[in-house]
């Protein structure tokens, strides 16, 4: 393909909750084709360490640079804390993480100051949400708590099970006692919880979907670099391509549940070759 513009935009994530943002992305930027990568053999991340996360990161954008991919959008918290930054000197095309635009807005959001923030262990641990409030509004109070969880019962499906509203009552609570009025749902697997967490923290409180603000941005950095998909080329086969390193149909069968429109096929790649 000649004109880059063309070329679709490469996703990952450690396994379904990365299709919170292609979900995003389709809505929003809908001429755009996704190359997407869910990490489903080595899910979660949020308890693994900086330099495995980085290891993994590397080869699945190895992969997805075989896709020619035009930008990568590191769709995935605890990648974008403790991995982008490594990344990003060693890619020639854009690559944008989900954690700024999140906390860009909430800082912006905030009424009283005061925010939670909801993400796995490795995210929190990385105080990167912090920091990045802190550099929109120094005088932010975050209150970070890690919910390790949620994303096993989101890749299990379990949306509404009293067994998740349970668990999310317990890790909910300590930040209801804060008096925040903002909430980062700071890993991509939590906007699948929306409804459960908006029931616990009540209306009053802000939550923001760093997958939407991420969308937003990539909009923004492909217009300003010239790589917008016009739409005037149909694409050579599908629209959209999903890869995954593990449990393709169930994958599949989740997708088709979030996605605005049927998943075909799920292809199962070998990512340790990459």
């Amino acid at each position: 393909m000649n004109n880059i513009k063309y070329a679709p935009i490469g996703v990952f994530d450690s396994g379904v909750g990365g299709l919170t943002v292609a979900r995003e992305i389709m809505r929003q930027i809908p001429d755009e084709r996704i190359v997407y990568f869910g990490d489903t053999a080595r899910v979660p991340y949020g308890s693994k360490s900086k330099s495995t996360i980085i290891h993994f990161s590397r080869q699945i954008v190895h992969f997805l640079r075989t896709k020619n991919v035009k930008a990568v959008v590191v769709a995935c918290n605890t990648a974008s804390a403790l991995a982008l930054e490594t990344l990003r000197p060693e890619l020639d095309i854009p690559v944008i993480g989900v954690v700024k635009p999140g906390a860009k807005v909430a800082a912006e959001a905030t009424k009283n100051g005061k925010i939670g923030v909801i993400a796995t262990e490795s995210t929190i641990e990385s105080q990167l949400y912090t920091q990045v409030i802190h550099s929109h509004n120094p005088k932010a109070q975050v209150f970070g708590k890690a919910c390790p969880l949620f994303c096993p019962l989101v890749e299990e499906g379990w949306l509404k099970d009293p067994v998740t509203v349970e668990v999310a009552n317990r890790y909910l609570e300590p930040l209801l006692e804060t008096g925040i009025d903002t909430l980062v749902m700071g890993c991509t697997h939590y906007p699948l919880l929306r409804s459960t967490l908006r029931e616990i923290m009540g209306e009053s409180v802000n939550l923001v979907n760093p997958a939407y603000e991420t969308a937003r941005e990539l909009k923004d950095l492909l217009d300003e670099q010239g790589l917008s998909n016009d739409g005037k080329l149909e694409p050579e086969g599908s629209m959209h391509q999903f890869y995954v390193s593990d449990a393709a149909n169930k994958f599949k069968q989740f997708a088709n549940t979030i996605l605005p429109f049927g998943v075909d096929s799920t292809q199962l790649i070998h990512i340790e070759e990459y």
